[in-house]
């Protein structure tokens, strides 16, 4: 036999078939349980407690998030400063490869290849006469000269001919201040003898 489940608001009926009332509240703050028992209500007014099972709960869930988040952002940091460090190589190997190249180039240069045999062998062109300057010990001394990089010499720039034009407008506004002759030169006196 099915059994019906009343909807809520409706009214019982006793096995006899009379209607039976649910009253919302029972006398004492008591409510009827699905068990057939009753449990007391909580009164609204009194306070809650301030630690619950809830709260236990999204505590624990934060502290565990912040564990795996902390982990997480730790290996972040770490594979940054690894980043960093690759890339400080990485600048560093460009910047000797171009060294190289520079030093490649120069060896292109013909006058470069002439200086380098002439300080390290002490070569010198056919027709030429070589002389080594020694020291009081008799040892030669040490050339302090180099050629410089043809790429690191600036070139000089000159001025516009606007700007040329203009600053002999400014010096011929403000002359410079030119200190007057002396009336009488003094000339030197003559030694008595007559020499």
């Amino acid at each position: 036999m099915a059994t019906r489940h009343p909807q809520r608001g409706s009214r019982r009926t006793s096995r006899t078939g009379r209607p039976v009332s649910t009253p919302r509240h029972l006398p004492g703050n008591l409510r009827p349980r699905a068990s057939g028992g009753t449990r007391e209500r909580q009164d609204p007014r009194a306070p809650r407690p301030r630690f619950t099972q809830r709260m236990a709960v999204l505590v624990l869930v934060v502290a565990v998030l912040v564990v795996s988040y902390a982990s997480s952002m730790r290996a972040f940091l770490d594979q940054r400063s690894h980043i960093a460090d690759l890339r400080a190589q990485i600048a560093g190997s460009e910047r000797e490869i171009a060294g190289l190249e520079r030093e490649k180039r120069r060896w292109q240069d013909d006058a470069y290849v002439e200086a380098q045999a002439r300080e390290r062998f002490g070569w010198v062109m056919p027709g030429e006469t070589s002389y080594q300057v020694i020291d009081r010990d008799g040892k030669p001394l040490e050339r302090t000269d180099e050629l410089t990089d043809p790429d690191s010499v600036e070139e000089e720039v000159t001025d516009a001919w606007w700007d040329k034009v203009w600053g002999s407008v400014e010096t011929a506004d403000h002359p410079e201040k030119v200190p007057t002759p002396p009336s009488e030169l003094d000339t030197p006196e003559q030694p008595a003898d007559g020499s």
